[in-house]
């Protein structure tokens, strides 16, 4: 048994050697492998014009490709073929296949972009956050220490054939982005990214490690030694663990699509509860454009449907009138003591108001 369980154990030692060797070679193939990039710009007519950056043709002069339902509409040249494979390629689609929104948030928000923006895509477009492909412009200074970007989303299932269609070519990568129409479709505007796919690294690991493997049983047999083989034992054995979990994974989502199934109520249920209950990130926001500038909040707290508010300003009582003149907020009294101290430039409030059951920025 002691025997049986050191060779088990040099066995799982040496498969996990092969992972990180396989893993190795993969990243320093991608750091010395050419970085080459290809475009796939489509046109007004639908199809896509191949520019690469080696590339000294013109635009009239290029090879157009159409992408129809994952296939590539008839043949390719070869030099395209060759140029396609094993390369990264940037998918530009047009401006019309998607909807525009811009955002605008306090300063300190550009460091939390990603959560925001899929906090509210379910809002600022027709899609929920995983059936959307979106993404955001770099962001601009607006006045009163605020910043704007803009938001380009699509449906999911818009881009999938594009990509894949050319992982079926061999593309190493695939990136997929638009440009915002106001910034034109010219060779400085910048483009809004929305989806990235690495479509070969998984795939390379796994041929990298079964060539490995390979190499250590000949080597096992050619030296008279037992490890290379059990290691090969062992990959049967994590095949066989592989099915089991395949088999696991595949009734949990069975048991997740009949719990599903049930409960279309519930989750209707969190759906509105999500959609009427505000965020504070744009509470802040509304509470920004309404109090005037001698106004600073220190502490704000969101219980439900009511809001809490405290700070500092010149004219507390002022408050509660743009509170209440605001289309936000409903019901605004002090919940404490006004008081004012020598050190401080103005008077300490304590306001509570009820948000507006539906929430939703002014347009």
């Amino acid at each position: 048994m002691t025997v049986m369980k050191l060779v088990s154990q040099i066995a799982g030692l040496g498969s996990r050697w092969i992972d990180c060797v396989a893993a190795a070679l993969i990243a320093a193939r991608g750091r010395f492998a050419s970085s080459r990039t290809v475009h796939l710009v489509e046109g007004a007519d639908g199809a896509f014009t191949v520019v690469g950056a080696e590339s000294a043709t013109t635009q009239s002069q290029a090879e157009r490709i159409r992408l129809v339902e994952g296939k590539v509409v008839g043949s390719l040249a070869a030099d395209v073929e060759s140029r396609i494979r094993t390369s990264r390629i940037e998918v530009v689609l047009q401006p019309a296949r998607f909807v525009f929104r811009p955002l605008e948030l306090p300063r300190r928000a550009g460091e939390f972009l990603d959560g925001i923006v899929r906090a509210q895509i379910d809002r600022l477009t027709p899609w929920p956050a995983e059936d959307a492909a979106f993404g955001w412009s770099r962001p601009r200074d607006t006045a009163g220490d605020r910043i704007v970007v803009t938001v380009a989303a699509t449906a999911r299932a818009l881009i999938t054939p594009f990509v894949q269609a050319l992982a079926g070519l061999g593309a190493d990568s695939i990136v997929v982005s638009t440009v915002a129409p106001e910034d034109g479709d010219g060779a400085g505007a910048a483009s809004i990214k929305v989806f990235e796919q690495k479509s070969r690294g998984a795939l390379e690991l796994q041929r990298l490690r079964r060539a490995l493997i390979g190499i250590l049983v000949v080597a096992g047999v050619l030296a008279g030694g037992a490890v290379a083989a059990d290691i090969v034992v062992s990959d049967s054995l994590q095949a066989r663990q592989d099915d089991v979990v395949g088999k696991i994974v595949a009734r949990r989502a069975a048991m997740r699509a009949n719990l599903d199934a049930n409960g279309d109520a519930a989750r209707a249920g969190l759906e509105r509860r999500k959609h009427e209950t505000p965020s504070s990130v744009i509470v802040l926001e509304a509470l920004s454009r309404i109090f005037p500038d001698h106004t600073y909040v220190t502490e704000l707290r969101i219980v439900g449907d009511k809001m809490q508010v405290v700070g500092i300003t010149r004219d507390a009582p002022s408050l509660i009138r743009l509170i209440e003149q605001s289309s936000y907020f409903t019901h605004a009294t002090f919940f404490a003591p006004t008081t004012r101290s020598p050190s401080q430039p103005g008077e300490n409030f304590h306001i509570e108001a009820q948000i507006q059951s539906i929430y939703a920025p002014p347009t």
